[in-house]
């Protein structure tokens, strides 16, 4: 008995407990059930930018735990161009004589004297309310500025492979699949395979060996030459200059993509409805584009996002090779630099497009398939 009464006071507190939750989440539940594709809309919005906060504080704690020292950096470009501006003999010769106060005050002005989360929520609070994404303790530059001025190359080369890539993927993909079995989808099926399976990195050093070998494209992939100067030669200059970063981003995002799009399309062909449908008398093309091929959008959009991330993420390498100018190789630079301003921002960045990515693939797959709204999938 001495029991059951001690029980019955934390039962009551359970109890109320769920009832202030329900009391809370009532008005939540009922605008999910009026309005479920606005309300997974704002949930996957949401958890963008959660994972975004917590990347962010992530990158600030092991920009602390990184070896070597920014401010460190910084005195010795100031005492070099200050000697430079002398006309010392030797530029360099102060850069070893660094005043302990000069840098103490050096890193009070940065805000590095600060814990890495009071660095973090100071960023935070800057680029929310006013937009400003700092400066770059390198160059003194406006970090927006360098990423603006970069972002577009890699928006332009990664875009119009992703674009390559779908519609060579759902042609081939959906032309096999009517093949299937014979010597040409055995072909490409391994030649899939095997494109799936490169090593990327071997694949750009090879694509530029056999550009320098034969001298029939450039191993630079941008031209020496800005747009202001000659547009028109720029535009022709500019698509000679990418063909093979470009062919490099297709070759290695196809293979997966065939391969998965024409499996999708075997699955489809061999389900019940599809027996039915030409059972019917239905047309066969019509039976392909208007019911299998409408299936395999799923898991495709599902996948693109995923494709868009690994082509952002592979284009470091590919742009550090062809020393292309773009978002990848920014990054490479400000790590190389302990540039922390430039790193949180870059990474921020690219984490913000790739999670953009998936949520508009979700939310593509939301409008798409009602049971993901309705939380059935």
């Amino acid at each position: 008995m001495k029991k059951d009464g001690q029980e019955a006071p934390a039962r009551g507190a359970v109890n109320q407990m769920r009832r202030m939750l329900g009391l809370i989440g009532k008005p939540f539940y009922a605008f999910k059930r009026r309005m479920p594709l606005v309300s997974y809309i704002i949930s996957r919005l949401v958890t963008m930018a959660v994972m975004l906060f917590l990347l962010g504080f992530a990158v600030f704690a092991l920009m602390e735990l990184a070896p070597g020292d920014i401010v460190d950096q910084v005195i010795r470009q100031q005492l070099f161009a200050e000697n430079s501006r002398a006309g010392q003999a030797r530029a360099g010769r102060g850069e070893g004589s660094m005043n302990p106060d000069q840098i103490a005050a050096r890193r009070a002005e940065l805000g590095l004297d600060q814990p890495f989360y009071a660095q973090y929520f100071r960023w935070l609070r800057q680029v929310i309310l006013r937009g400003d994404l700092g400066v770059s303790l390198i160059s003194r530059a406006p970090v927006s500025f360098l990423i603006a001025s970069r972002i577009v190359n890699s928006l332009v080369l990664n875009l119009i492979a992703l674009a390559l890539i779908t519609f060579f993927s759902f042609f081939l993909g959906v032309y096999f699949s009517t093949k299937a079995g014979t010597r040409a989808d055995l072909a490409t099926t391994f030649f899939a395979l095997v494109l799936h399976a490169f090593p990327g990195m071997l694949l750009l050093i090879l694509l530029q060996l056999a550009a320098s070998i034969t001298g029939l494209f450039p191993v630079t992939a941008y031209p020496p030459f800005p747009f202001a100067e000659a547009p028109g030669k720029f535009v022709f200059s500019y698509m000679r200059h990418i063909f093979l970063p470009l062919l490099a981003s297709f070759l290695g995002g196809i293979g997966g993509t065939l391969r998965m799009i024409r499996a999708t399309m075997l699955d489809q062909l061999g389900q019940p409805y599809i027996v039915s449908l030409r059972s019917r008398g239905i047309r066969e093309w019509r039976v392909y584009f208007n019911h299998a091929f409408r299936n395999t959008l799923n898991p495709y959009i599902t996948g693109s996002a995923n494709l868009l991330a690994s082509l952002f993420s592979g284009s470091l390498i590919l742009e550090i090779i062809f020393a292309y100018p773009g978002i990848g190789r920014l990054m490479y630079e400000a790590v190389l630099q302990e540039d922390i301003n430039l790193v949180l921002a870059n990474l921020m960045f690219i984490s913000f497009l790739t999670l953009l990515g998936m949520a508009l693939a979700d939310i593509l797959l939301a409008i798409v398939d009602p049971r993901i709204r309705y939380g059935r999938e």
